[in-house]
This record gives C-alpha cells, structure tokens and sequence, in this order.
C-alpha cells in the first residue's frame, strides 16, 4: 500500500474560521482531482497562529467536526492544524487526523512549546502521539518546533513509522530548518517528512514557507519556494523506507547501551 500526502502551503486569514475552512475545503478539492488520499495543513490554521487574547474565543470543540465535514465532502482524509480547548484551562496547539469517512484516527497536542509566544499561548501536551495507519501506512505526526529535537523523530522511526508528518508555522529567521534540518531528520532515520509551513505574515511573525516531502533518502520528493501558495504532492511508498534502511542502516547499527 501506498499513500500520496497533498501539503498545502498558505498564508490563511488570521481569526477568519470560515474563510480558513474554505480554503482547506478548496484544497481538498483539488488534491482530490489529483490522486491525493491525504491533505496537510499548516499548523493552527484553522484559526491563525499569532492571535493572541482572540485565539482563546475560537478554540471550541466544533473545529473538529467541521474539518470531519469536510473530509466527508469531499472524500478525502484531512490533517489540520487547530486549537483545542484544555478541559483544565487554557488552549493546546493541536492537530486532528480525520479519515476520508469522517472518522477521527488521532488528536495530538505540541509537547514543544518555542518561546514565549508559544508559552503565552499554549498549554502543552504531555506524551508524543502513537502511530496511526492510513491507507495501511503506518504515520507519526508532529507539530513544528517537536521535529527539531532529534529524539522525537528517533521515536517515530523506531516505533515503526512509515512517515513522519509536521504541520508548523516556521518564521524568520530559521528558514535553515526546513532549508537543512528536515532533509537531515529524513536521512538519519531513513523515515519520509512531510513538513507543511505557512507563508506571509501575522503581526510581527513573517513566515519561511520551503514547505517539502522529503524521501528517506534525503532526497526532497516535490517542496515549495518561500511564497508560493499551493499544494505540494507526492507518494509515501513503505517499501521505498524498508529500502532506504537495508542501504543505510543507521538504526539497525545503533548501540543503544552506550548513549
């Protein structure tokens, strides 16, 4: 089995709920019309990123089902990055993988909070998200600054996962993380990432876009420059992974008992 993964690439409408589920609605649309069984969004793109006292107001339960709508729709499962109300107070920076049957597969809140706009505005998640399987492919998700630590990859890897999938809203000025970093946290694992990132600005952020699907080999499948608004398509094949760990067997010849 295989899975083709659609990463879409946008600047979103900062607060605007219903203008964001359109687009995602619009994008699901047109990945369908090409093959595509699974759509990425940004990170907290359903609501905007950088709101800060408004975000709270549109963190309800409902985003979920309206993204699961969509996905019905349309046909198509949906990773869409959201806010999710903390029964014990506050807002988690989540993510929500939905199924092309509008069935919920996983809900995952950002362990990594980066800096103090993070950590102003998000409570954070407490354990790494299990893998998932869609289409028979085995995924692991992240948010963002998570898939700069190289154990949260690591983790994924070891557990078995056929892609790794990284929603994020990365700005200035690290563009060398999804310019250097990502093709890295690919090959050392000889796992497939998807990292999907946003473009433009909100308020005083200014995001990097470099959106890419990078093979385990390192080698980037089909990516996206710093202001392209689009979607971004290719083929998770686990037999590629398998491959890509016989030539290169990094965890295989791991001596776990020395680190």
């Amino acid at each position: 089995m295989t899975l083709t993964v659609a990463g879409l690439q946008h600047h979103g409408v900062l607060g605007d709920v219903e203008a964001n589920l359109a687009l995602i609605a619009d994008a699901a649309r047109h990945a369908s019309d090409r093959g595509v069984d699974l759509l990425v969004t940004p990170e907290m793109f359903v609501t905007g990123y950088n709101l800060g006292d408004r975000l709270a107001p549109l963190a309800t339960p409902e985003l979920v089902d309206r993204v699961a709508s969509i996905a019905v729709e349309v046909g198509i499962a949906i990773l869409a990055g959201l806010p999710e109300p903390v029964p014990s107070g506050g807002v988690a920076n989540a993510l929500v993988l939905i199924d092309a049957d509008g069935t919920e597969l996983l809900r995952y809140r950002k362990t990594h909070l980066f800096g103090d706009l993070d950590r102003h505005l998000f409570v954070a998640g407490d354990t790494l998200p299990p893998i998932v399987e869609l289409n028979g492919v085995r995924i692991a998700v992240l948010i963002c600054y998570d898939v700069e630590f190289p154990e949260t990859v690591r983790a994924a890897a070891l557990d078995g996962a056929d892609v790794v999938i990284v929603p994020t809203a990365q700005m200035e000025p690290y563009a060398h993380i999804a310019e250097r970093l990502i093709p890295v946290r690919a090959w050392e694992n000889q796992t497939p990432l998807v990292y999907v990132n946003r473009v433009g600005s909100e308020g005083d952020l200014t995001y990097v876009g470099r959106s890419s699907i990078v093979g385990p080999d390192g080698v980037v499948l089909d990516a996206l420059d710093a202001d392209s608004t689009g979607l971004m398509i290719a083929t998770i094949d686990p037999e590629a992974t398998r491959r890509a760990r016989q030539e290169n067997p990094y965890l295989a010849d791991r001596r776990a008992e020395l680190y």
